[in-house]
């Protein structure tokens, strides 16, 4: 496969080089052939995304109409303090944050994210067939707003590196994939990125706060359990989940780190599709409009190199488990 990069970087061509990997053999109406093909590609497509690859496509390989991107791009957001996308909870059915003028379009706009969401699983089922079976189906957004000078508190912007982290849906040691497509007609998503997950860690996880984290382990289960009993709503975070969620917090508000770490520039084109695991592969959005994501949650029983998780280089490093084995798989 190429390996070119659609995007520049400030070091050399070849450091953006090593972060891509384009799919230009991959038809939306045939996939890859015949299945034996399909599988060897598919788990090869697997091993990129765990190394810290980005899988690029060129276009939009799955079902989008173009009158469904026509609507989508009259939408707008009531309040971008408030909602930073408009979602979708595909297991619930359910739409957040749409400001449509009319029970009509309101409707619209629903069977649109559910039609996009649908879509995107089954590229994701023949793309990535070994996750398929275990992965949890997570939330569906678009993102109306120009990401470029929004107004936003330093841990929700944006536009500063950081990798992901859900403060209401602990992924335990799952990892998060996310694929988004760009339905900017005329202009780019400009984004960052720089070091994979594993050379961060080394570099900040201690002064992170691993190693105090760690040790606490899952110190909340009994009180979680209690709770749970009498009805309550929990966040039940394993050490794992509650140290990505400072890592979050730490690389935004550490500016040397956001002013000198080595930068590479990727401008994704208008109508192009992308994914990655935004748990390791650090990220910050410039600038763009209207782009659409679905995320999965993908357990370490289904990776095909878990050693390379977050989890697994975490552990690693502070020598002890960060979650229990009958939770992460």
């Amino acid at each position: 496969m190429n390996t070119n990069a659609p995007g520049s970087a400030t070091a050399t061509p070849e450091s953006a080089d090593a972060h891509w990997v384009r799919i230009s053999d991959y038809d939306a109406k045939n996939g890859w052939g015949d299945a034996a093909a399909t599988a060897a590609r598919s788990r090869w497509c697997c091993e990129q995304l765990e190394a810290g690859q980005i899988l690029f496509f060129d276009g939009i390989p799955y079902d989008f109409p173009q009158t469904d991107r026509d609507f989508l791009l009259e939408q707008r957001q009531s309040d971008s303090r408030i909602h930073k996308n408009i979602s979708y909870r595909p297991r619930q059915d359910m739409l957040r944050g749409s400001v449509a003028d009319s029970k009509e379009d309101i409707q619209r706009l629903h069977n649109i994210m559910r039609h996009f969401s649908e879509e995107v699983t089954g590229l994701l089922k023949r793309v990535l067939q070994p996750y398929a079976a275990h992965w949890a189906l997570d939330y569906a957004s678009y993102r109306p707003e120009e990401e470029q000078n929004r107004d936003l508190s330093l841990h929700k912007r944006n536009d500063l590196l950081h990798v992901d982290a859900f403060p209401s849906r602990p992924t335990r040691g799952g990892r998060i994939l996310r694929c988004f497509t760009n339905i900017n007609p005329t202009r780019s998503r400009n984004w960052l990125t720089t070091d994979r997950f594993n050379t961060l860690a080394e570099k900040f996880a201690r002064n992170a706060g691993l190693e105090e984290i760690a040790r606490s382990g899952d110190t909340s289960s009994f009180l979680n359990t209690l709770k749970r009993a009498l009805g309550m709503k929990i966040v039940d975070r394993s050490a794992y989940d509650k140290f990505m969620l400072r890592f979050h917090d730490y690389l935004k508000e550490n500016s040397d780190f956001q002013q000198n770490t080595t930068k590479i520039h990727i401008a994704f084109p208008p109508m192009a599709t992308w994914m990655c695991y935004t748990d390791s592969v650090p990220h910050a959005v410039l600038s763009g409009q209207y782009a659409l994501e679905q995320t999965f949650i993908i357990p370490l029983k289904a990776l095909v190199t878990p050693e390379k998780s977050p989890i697994r280089v975490l552990e690693k490093l502070a020598g002890r488990p960060l979650a229990r084995e009958s939770a992460v798989g």
